[in-house]
């Protein structure tokens, strides 16, 4: 359901993009990464998510995680996925 995670262009963070793209419920997703432990600032299109690193999951689906090493990218996006995922099967 998503690409690949890549570097971003300014080579701060790791970028995972929904192919095909979608909508998430972001009212769902902030209360499954909660749910977890996880600390969320809402900032309404957007979540803020205070792991370690921070991600941040736009409304359609981009995932921004603010590291530069791709194993920490690698792990932190295979812990969060399967809760986007669950919280977003109602996708709109």
């Amino acid at each position: 359901m998503y690409r690949t995670l890549r570097l971003c262009s300014s080579g701060g963070g790791f970028e995972a993009v929904p192919d095909p793209p979608r909508r998430l419920r972001l009212p769902a997703v902030r209360l499954a990464l909660e749910k977890e432990g996880i600390p969320v600032i809402d900032a309404r299109v957007m979540l803020i998510a205070g792991s370690d690193p921070e991600v941040t999951i736009s409304q359609n689906g981009r995932l921004l995680i603010k590291t530069p090493d791709a194993t920490t990218a690698d792990r932190t996006f295979a812990r969060l996925l399967p809760l986007i995922e669950k919280a977003s099967d109602a996708s709109i």
